[in-house]
């Protein structure tokens, strides 16, 4: 683990650095056997070009291919957190549902959170309120996977403010430390690109473990800072945790979307 904290103009020239590496490596998730998992903030369907088309973020999605997705900032921010998709199209073209839970009548989801899935039946859905000064939440679900085994997801879109970050990495792990204990995967995204001692990342290590390499998701354009997050408390659980860069997700979001397999080999054992 890193003692010091890095300063952003370092973390800048080593992701530009890098950059060159990261693009000529093959992108191999949609080649394994294994269910893909992805999350992605799609802006509020705002791309870099300020304008406003959920189609694009479908479309995006549609790429992605994958069979559980958490999606960040997917309701208007303000009033009655009107939700911005079309899920009817979405489970329609990609086969993508839901997670239903009990939110406004117009909201997709919990504070902008929503989870989709494939295949595979609901267990518990637990939405939670987060601390700190903006309004910040996570959903909590359990899914039973139709390839076998059930696995936890913790789908959260963390805050701006780096003590309300520090709080709300606390809350999750406290949530873990008092439920059962079971396969989980913590993804968003979690606002975070420092490393060293002043990272809200540090609190999940006790919980998760080693984490997987940073992977820079953000601006979508030029991406240098890893904001997004997949990880987990089984070792080999996800594997090849990589940015979607593509023609189109490099403009309908500011975000890039992640995404990894899902190791159900694990689950099973």
């Amino acid at each position: 683990m890193r003692t010091k904290s890095e300063s952003l103009s370092a973390v800048l020239m080593t992701s530009i650095r890098n950059r060159k590496k990261r693009q000529s490596q093959s992108d191999t998730s949609g080649d394994t056997d294994f269910p893909i998992i992805a999350s992605y903030n799609v802006h509020k369907c705002v791309g870099r070009d300020r304008k406003f088309d959920p189609d694009r973020i479908s479309h995006v999605i549609q790429e992605i291919g994958a069979d559980i997705i958490a999606l960040q900032e997917a309701d208007s921010r303000f009033g009655e957190r009107t939700g911005l998709l079309d899920l009817i199209r979405l489970e329609r073209e990609c086969g993508l549902a839901p997670v239903p839970i009990a939110s406004g009548a117009k909201a997709h989801g919990w504070h902008g959170n929503v989870v989709l899935f494939k295949e595979g039946a609901v267990r518990d859905v637990h939405p939670l309120k987060l601390p700190g000064l903006e309004p910040r939440g996570a959903l909590v679900v359990e899914l039973e996977l139709k390839r076998g085994g059930r696995l936890r997801i913790i789908a959260a879109h963390f805050g701006l403010l780096r003590h309300s970050r520090a709080q709300q990495a606390k809350a999750l792990v406290e949530l873990l430390n008092t439920g059962e204990e079971q396969p989980t995967i913590l993804l968003g995204d979690l606002n975070e690109w420092r490393l060293g001692n002043g990272s809200s990342l540090n609190t999940f290590r006790q919980a998760f473990g080693t984490l997987p390499p940073a992977v820079p998701s953000f601006p979508s354009g030029l991406p240098v800072l890893a904001l997004d997050r997949i990880i987990s408390n089984r070792e080999g659980l996800i594997d090849g945790v990589k940015a979607h860069d593509s023609a189109l997700s490099r403009v309908a979001s500011d975000h890039l979307p992640l995404k990894a397999a899902i190791r159900t080999d694990i689950l099973a054992g």
